[in-house]
């Protein structure tokens, strides 16, 4: 009996040890418009410091659909689950990337679209108004750039102005076209979700980001920040997507 006890022990005890050695989800970062993979400068480092494998996916920006198919490359090529985190125009990138996705495990919006099928990316724009409209402006070919004069103001007044002068001066522009593209699939349907609210966002109305977190059923948490709060508030971000993280993992 003791023998049975002790070998029940040890399978116990082999088993713990085997699910605390686990590998961590692969947390997949996509940018929004007017920035790049780079934009994640700040919250890479925590992440990593705290054992997680990360990358940032780096769209052209060029359509809905090309960004999707560039996600989900980066998303299929990982071989254990994954953590996709979207940011503004990226939320609506991982609404769609995500669809009949094994790996992923958990979707974490950060200020960001979470369109229903078939519903433009810029549906609530009326709606749910912002200042941000004034400031954009298109080159020949239908790109749109924040005017750099407003950058700080409309997009990271939280950020110092030095710093934002870099972004705006660095900005990647995006076709206008995305925004009246739809999603064939939501992801957010299936797939366990966060959301970030940011307070002070001038870029998308506060209130349109609680609508969809809503309508979502997503765990949120809100923030005092403008639209980059993974610049302005990095450890926060870091943590949200840190506990979608663990409740992927369970």
């Amino acid at each position: 009996m003791r023998r049975i006890l002790l070998a029940a022990l040890t399978v116990t005890g082999l088993a713990s040890g085997l699910a605390a050695q686990a590998p961590k989800p692969t947390i997949v970062l996509v940018h929004g418009a007017f920035a790049d993979g780079s934009s994640w400068a700040r919250v890479i480092p925590i992440l990593q410091r705290d054992g997680y494998t990360v990358i940032a996916v780096q769209n052209p920006l060029t359509s809905l659909a090309a960004d999707v198919e560039t996600t989900k490359r980066v998303v299929d090529a990982q071989k254990g689950p994954v953590v996709l985190v979207g940011h503004s125009y990226g939320g609506a990138v991982i609404t769609e990337a995500a669809a009949g996705s094994a790996n992923v495990k958990a979707l974490v919006y950060l200020a960001a679209f979470a369109p229903e099928v078939g519903e433009p990316i810029g549906a609530f724009g009326e709606k749910y108004p912002t200042a941000l409209g004034a400031g954009l402006r298109p080159d020949a070919a239908g790109f749109l750039y924040i005017d750099p004069a407003q950058f700080h103001d409309l997009f990271a007044a939280d950020i110092p102005v030095a710093e934002t002068k870099v972004a705006a001066a660095t900005q990647k522009p995006i076709i206008g076209s995305v925004f009246g593209a739809s999603v064939e699939h939501a992801a957010w349907k299936t797939i366990p979700s966060w959301y970030l609210v940011s307070q002070d966002d001038k870029a998308i109305n506060p209130d349109l980001e609680r609508f969809y977190a809503k309508r979502m059923g997503a765990k949120t948490t809100e923030i005092k920040a403008s639209h980059v709060a993974f610049l302005s508030h990095p450890a926060d971000v870091a943590r949200l997507i840190e506990q979608a993280a663990a409740g992927a993992e369970k």
